[in-house]
């Protein structure tokens, strides 16, 4: 397989269509022209293509057919959706990812508040919950259906560019270092290294929007919208406050990236060794490599946590009788206080408040967003990454017959 261009092979088959037509065979149902239904089959293998029995050692996902004749042995052309061909690689990495983002944060939006919320270093007794399930219960209950997806709307506008750079980067220097490293194979190294490599533009793009979100997020949030949350942190604690954060998000992202990426290249290589499209293979390998790194670096979550939010109790924790009894657990900026700036302070400031266990506050929470958090992002990116690059395929075939 090459990361910039087709890898084609010519097999002779039967000049049976790999599409079922209406008739004898029945009619099927095609999505984004996918055949996902056959009349007589079933689902076609979870919208996976159909498999080539005369190379089974070949890593192919797509077998398209060149110019079918009936009755007549064909020459099929059978393409690897991982090659993308050149000119188009990079504008198809970056849609598949920006439609994965923006699905991913928006769909697990709910339960990443959930998280925020028992984050929380000194909640109040309204914002104290169980489990995940008795916090969302709660919120919609006491402030009402909407609550969860309050801040909704920044999430959704940041997630689309910052995905689609972080994919189309990942997938270019996951070649290029494969390359270096082990030529002609794949490297968890080079995984691992384009994952964090990755990480540093997604971040820069994500985190003035995990800022805002997470600070809408908190128990009994001033803010009224995204505009009024944008313009009281510009106004109260500058711009510089948009990226507090950005350091001790790049240390938790770097690691939990390196480990994310390394185990779901690993998970792919048992469950998908030919590297076909296989929703069930990425779905599994996204929700363990998401489980496992969001498990490894909660600590650092907790920290980023208390920096995006500035919680104000926390952060008045040395000033006694700073806040009175009573007094609502905001944030910094709501009270004009002083502000926990750097990783070093935010982890002296957990241990003090709530010893080493204060570090997995809402780890049950963070596994249970990230599991189908990363299982939906990956999912969905294979899914349009194939379905794009098919369409293309199908286009050039098309256009070169057309010449004929």
């Amino acid at each position: 397989m090459e990361a910039n261009g087709f890898v084609s092979r010519r097999v002779d088959t039967p000049s049976v269509d790999a599409g079922v037509t209406a008739g004898a065979a029945g009619a099927d149902i095609r999505w984004l022209g996918v055949r996902i239904l056959d009349a007589t089959e079933g689902f076609v293998g979870g919208l996976s293509p159909p498999r080539i029995t005369a190379e089974p050692d070949f890593a192919a996902v797509l077998q398209l057919r060149a110019a079918p004749e009936p009755t007549v042995a064909t020459t099929e052309t059978e393409i690897d959706y991982e090659g993308l061909p050149q000119g188009v690689a990079t504008s198809t990495h970056m849609l598949a990812g920006a439609v994965a983002g923006i699905m991913e944060h928006c769909l697990m939006y709910p339960i990443d508040c959930v998280k925020t919320r028992m984050q929380s270093l000194q909640p109040q007794p309204g914002a104290r919950y169980r489990n995940v399930m008795d916090a969302l219960r709660q919120i919609v209950r006491t402030e009402g259906v909407w609550r969860p997806v309050r801040g909704l709307n920044v999430m959704a506008i940041g997630a689309g560019p910052a995905h689609a750079l972080y994919f189309a980067c990942y997938e270019k220097l996951k070649f290029s270092l494969s390359n270096v490293v082990h030529p002609g194979a794949n490297s968890h190294f080079a995984n691992g290294m384009a994952g964090c490599m990755a990480t540093v533009l997604h971040d820069a793009i994500m985190n003035p929007a995990e800022v805002v979100k997470q600070r809408m997020q908190m128990y009994n949030s001033p803010y009224r919208g995204v505009s009024d949350c944008v313009g009281s942190i510009w106004r109260r604690e500058g711009p510089g406050a948009f990226y507090r954060s950005y350091t001790t998000q790049l240390t938790m992202n770097v690691p939990f990236q390196a480990l994310h990426f390394m185990t779901y290249e690993y998970l792919q290589e048992l469950l998908n060794p030919h590297r076909q499209y296989n929703p069930s293979s990425h779905v599994i390998s996204g929700a363990l490599a998401g489980a496992i790194a969001a498990a490894a670096t909660t600590p650092l979550d907790v920290c980023k946590t208390l920096l995006n939010t500035q919680e104000a109790l926390a952060v008045h924790a040395e000033v006694p009788g700073a806040l009175g009894v009573g007094a609502s657990v905001g944030t910094a900026s709501a009270t004009g206080g002083r502000h926990i700036s750097g990783l070093g302070e935010a982890f002296r400031t957990v241990y003090r408040m709530g010893g080493g266990a204060a570090f997995f506050k809402g780890v049950q929470a963070r596994i249970i967003y990230q599991m189908p958090s990363t299982a939906i992002s990956w999912s969905v990116y294979e899914f349009f990454k194939y379905v794009i690059t098919k369409r293309q395929y199908e286009r050039r075939l098309h256009h070169r017959d057309g010449e004929k």
